[in-house]
């Protein structure tokens, strides 16, 4: 719940005294930082909590009263200069791609250039308490990079927006040591794919069912990238590599996402390569898991290398 911005805690959220709090005549009723759980949480930001301490007591306190437990004991751990640390971060990518619609060769006039990528923060930054974010985010430029062990757990997961990362023909930068890990991206391909790229077709699929509940109608780019992450999927089971671009289906999927085929010829479509999925599953010949050493090596490397420079 909200009301004018400020976000309503519910209840059973733990909380803290952020000041004491006296009895009328001026004695020390419950000291700062006294422990309870909201019990009653208002409507509305300006009228007050119900709390209850340990001790059994409920205590009426507003906002300005309280904080959350889990926040405060954060709070030392925070950055003060945030927001100049991640600008600072930019300056230690190695790997930017484009991904979407124009590495798939789908771009219409209105299609943004996505940005996607890896990079290797500074090992004192890296070790020290309040660490890194495991991702960068500019969305006025559609620009994503994911810390390097981010990027290689989602890649292990075989998570399909990072495997085209690895697998676009559209790379804008790669040091020698992102170019190691293009080296090596057959390693993160697993049976996994099966499960990894059923879900976003699922995910893509729920779309399709809340337009037509919500709008009355199909968003057609919706269906495009249904049935083109299920081509990928086929292909990456069948044929050991994530395709990217559209290739002989770019025009029929164009096709798709303009609104010229009837939903019965594209539910046809997603039908017929469910279950040429399931047979590139039952067929493939990735192993059963990624190659988990492989992908660890590469990763204690990179830690070497960031704190090389670091001592340089």
């Amino acid at each position: 719940m909200s009301h004018s911005g400020s976000i309503i805690l519910p209840v059973g959220t733990q909380v803290v005294t952020s000041v004491d709090l006296r009895q009328p005549g001026g004695e020390p009723d419950l000291p700062r930082g006294a422990v309870g759980v909201v019990v009653v949480a208002p409507t509305d930001a300006e009228h007050s909590y119900r709390v209850r301490f340990v001790d059994g007591r409920e205590v009426a306190l507003r906002r300005s009263e309280i904080a959350v437990r889990s926040v405060e004991q954060r709070a030392g751990l925070e950055r003060s200069d945030g927001e100049g640390l991640a600008e600072s971060l930019y300056e230690h990518i190695i790997y930017r791609c484009i991904v979407g619609s124009r590495a798939y060769g789908l771009a219409g006039g209105e299609s943004d250039v996505d940005r996607r990528g890896i990079y290797l923060p500074p090992a004192d930054l890296h070790w020290s308490l309040a660490g890194v974010p495991e991702q960068l985010e500019r969305p006025a430029t559609e620009e994503c990079y994911w810390e390097a062990r981010k990027f290689l757990t989602l890649a292990l997961k075989a998570n399909p927006n990072i495997l085209e990362c690895l697998y676009t023909p559209l790379v804008e930068l790669a040091t020698p040591l992102a170019g190691e890990l293009l080296a090596m991206r057959e390693s993160f391909l697993s049976k996994l794919v099966y499960q990894t790229y059923n879900g976003y077709v699922l995910s893509q699929f729920k779309k399709l069912e809340q337009d037509i509940r919500v709008r009355g109608e199909i968003r057609w780019k919706h269906a495009m990238h249904l049935i083109r992450l299920l081509l990928a999927g086929i292909t990456t089971l069948r044929e050991g590599y994530v395709p990217v671009q559209a290739g002989e289906h770019r025009e029929r999927l164009l096709a798709i996402r303009r609104g010229e085929l009837h939903w019965d010829e594209v539910e046809a479509w997603r039908l017929s390569l469910h279950r040429e999925l399931d047979a590139a599953y039952s067929a493939t010949r990735l192993p059963e898991r990624p190659d988990y050493a492989r992908a660890n090596a590469f990763l204690l490397r990179a830690r070497r290398s960031a704190a090389m420079l670091g001592e340089g």
